[in-house]
């Protein structure tokens, strides 16, 4: 198992570390990757076996690899190539998750003498997935309520629509405003505005179906998005919602803090858009308004009175 010293030169630059063993799985060789992965030198490595407590592979349940299921081990047993993600020991006491693929090592005659294990650091793939993961739910949630964001509520609008087109599926939409909001604000402060946000949200996540979608719009605004959704279920989903919201209290250093909400609810159509329809679900809210707060106005069609 000697190295052209081009080959060896090559392997020895790779990003992966790379090892090889005998069939005894005896270390013979340890690239320069092995090294700053594991943090294990060549000369501490060379002539161990791999088993002894070096690399002491275990999987994501923390079963220890090198003396029950170890893939090298496997792999010399009956030639066949392995792919698995395990954590290894790293010389500094931590686990680092990686990459290894084994293979076997042949002689002329097709007998295996041996076998090769090439490991990557997947530690930064693992932490970036998270990451993205993590921007991803900022992107679609509003920090303060922990809802949908208006971006996110566009999305499902989109989709919404879209099987109205195509499936004939109807939608409901809500457009719910919390009534006298800025007194509240200016009253008691945003603090306060922000529990008030809080606990209506927490109503509306806690009332909803598994399917819908509810968010905020923005502001003091709020979107509930239902499909399968028939005219009679809608307005007594928007009836239980505003009734729920105008029973919630918050405390305050005051006394007690009652709010209500106004409700405008509709029907998407297939020949609207998002901003259609939400335009007209938000002329609805603004009837309810009009008509004294606290109420939901519903109606298939309907543009804004001026």
């Amino acid at each position: 198992m000697v190295l052209e010293y081009d080959f060896q030169k090559v392997i020895d630059n790779m990003y992966d570390g790379l090892y090889l063993v005998d069939r005894q799985r005896k270390i013979v060789y340890w690239n320069h990757a092995a090294e700053r992965i594991s943090g294990f030198s060549a000369g501490e490595v060379i002539g161990r076996s791999c088993g002894d407590a070096v690399l002491n592979h275990v999987d994501s349940y923390g079963n220890e690899l090198c003396n029950s299921i170890c893939p090298l081990a496997a792999t010399i047993a009956d030639g066949q190539p392995r792919d698995i993600e395990v954590y290894l020991h790293h010389k500094e006491g931590h686990r680092l998750p990686v990459s290894v693929r084994t293979a076997p090592i042949r002689d002329g005659r097709g007998k295996i003498t041996g076998a090769i294990e090439l490991f990557t650091d997947i530690s930064f793939r693992d932490a970036l997935r998270l990451q993205l993961e993590e921007w991803k739910k900022v992107a679609l949630m509003d920090p303060l309520t922990e809802l949908s964001n208006r971006r996110q509520l566009e999305l499902q609008m989109h989709a919404r629509l879209h099987e109205l087109k195509r499936n004939g599926i109807s939608c409901g939409v809500l457009f719910i405003d919390i009534d006298h909001f800025k007194q509240v604000n200016d009253r008691y402060g945003h603090d306060v505005g922000d529990q008030v946000l809080r606990t209506i949200a927490n109503t509306l996540t806690a009332t909803i179906r598994p399917f819908d979608t509810v968010g905020r719009w923005g502001g003091e605004e709020f979107v509930g998005i239902f499909p399968h959704t028939t005219s009679p279920s809608l307005k007594r989903i928007a009836e239980r919602l505003r009734v729920l919201i105008q029973q919630s209290v918050i405390n305050t250093d005051t006394g007690p803090l009652p709010f209500t909400v106004s409700i405008g609810a509709t029907f998407a159509h297939p020949d609207d858009t998002i901003d259609t329809v939400i335009k007209r679900a938000d002329s609805l809210m603004y009837e309810s308004k009009q008509k004294g707060r606290n109420l939901v106005t519903m109606r298939k069609a309907s543009g804004r009175k001026k």
